[in-house]
């Protein structure tokens, strides 16, 4: 089972409301589909969203990544040279991280269809079910108050709370919610980069003396302040989960080591896929953090591929994993199921997609 072509093709979906953070708003989900197709006609799917605010990553390199570096390194590789293919994928090119997870859920897909199980039994896992958060964008209070009700009423027992850009306001929104919708639900709190180190513990602090019970709050500096992450996870007692701050596992070492944060969110579009997040997963294991499975603007195919990563490390105690829920509607066919808050995963090989719908785009001449 060789590779014999990797595609590039596109996927458009709207969200039911658009996704508002302290660091963008998107309406659509507008993501590049990767297709690795093997001699004997297997085929393996994987997706990249460009996320230039965080990845650095758009359309236009994707494509460019995938067609004119990932394709001619891989063409003619053996399936079944699995670690073979990942360090060609890895050192190819530098960055361009959500390129390569795309092409790299392709090939799990594929190796796992070609081991005829579902792809979170190849990675040694035994889990059946993973529940996950639904994100609350950051509006005006009213209106982020409705959002949260009305994800209570759909049956989600953990919200994450987009805030970052109003600095001690946020304390009033999330003061606001908690009000809204009792105790019993969990809130998950998330910056996105948008305080600086002493705010955030003013902002943190405040929300700890109004007895909130936040469950964790997450990136609440810029990605590069290792040092103001460290500063805020010393002087507060709410959990902080490390995000933009952690693309490899040296980084997620380096902040466990100098105690810069409580735990770790794990992102294939940052580690460049699942063979890289198996790493920061066994250093977790070894330094005995828990970690967050996440996602960017995803639709289910790779959120499918992150949930088969969780069911399989049990150090993933948290996940993310609601970019099919923000979606308007699911065009895909096969693959785990998404009930709400709750992901079912499917026996069926592989990542578990069987239909994609997109037509891929011709190579340029």
């Amino acid at each position: 089972m060789r590779i014999c072509d990797i595609q590039a093709g596109e996927v458009r979906i709207p969200l039911r409301k658009p996704f508002r953070t302290a660091l963008r708003t998107v309406e659509n989900v507008e993501d590049i589909l990767v297709r690795v197709v093997t001699d004997d006609g297997a085929e393996g799917f994987g997706e990249a969203p460009p996320t230039a605010v965080i990845t650095g990553d758009t359309r236009g390199s994707i494509i460019t990544a995938v067609r004119d570096f990932i394709r001619p390194a891989l063409i003619g590789m053996e399936i079944e040279n699995t670690e073979g293919i990942f360090q060609k994928l890895n050192h190819c090119m530098v960055k361009n991280t959500s390129a390569k997870a795309a092409v790299d859920m392709a090939i799990y897909d594929l190796f796992a269809k070609r081991c005829g199980l579902p792809l979170y039994q190849v990675l040694g896992g035994a889990a059946r079910e993973i529940e996950t958060d639904l994100t609350i964008s950051v509006n005006e209070i009213g209106q982020m108050v409705e959002d949260s009700l009305e994800a209570v009423q759909r049956g989600y027992r953990i919200l994450k709370i987009k805030v970052g850009k109003e600095g001690l306001k946020d304390v009033e929104r999330i003061a606001a919610i908690r009000e809204a919708v009792g105790p019993k639900v969990s809130l998950r709190v998330d910056a996105n980069q948008g305080w600086d180190a002493r705010q955030s513990v003013r902002i943190i602090r405040a929300l700890e003396d109004k007895g909130i019970n936040i469950e964790l709050v997450e990136q609440p500096v810029p990605a590069w302040d290792f040092e103001g992450m460290k500063f805020v996870t010393s002087h507060v007692d709410t959990p902080i989960l490390a995000d933009e701050s952690v693309f490899s596992a040296q980084d997620a070492i380096r902040l466990i080591q100098e105690r810069a944060a409580d735990l770790i969110n794990i992102k294939l579009m940052k580690t460049g896929g699942i063979y890289n997040a198996l790493k920061i997963c066994s250093a977790a294991e070894i330094y005995g953090v828990e970690c967050m499975i996440g996602c960017m603007l995803e639709s289910k195919l790779a959120v499918s591929a992150a949930a088969h990563l969780a069911a399989a490390r049990t150090v993933i105690t948290k996940a993310d994993l609601d970019g099919p829920s923000l979606c308007l509607f699911d065009p895909y066919e096969g693959g785990p199921e998404y009930r709400e808050n709750m992901i079912y995963m499917m026996d069926a090989p592989g990542i578990g997609i069987t239909r994609v719908p997109c037509s891929f785009l011709p190579e340029e001449s």
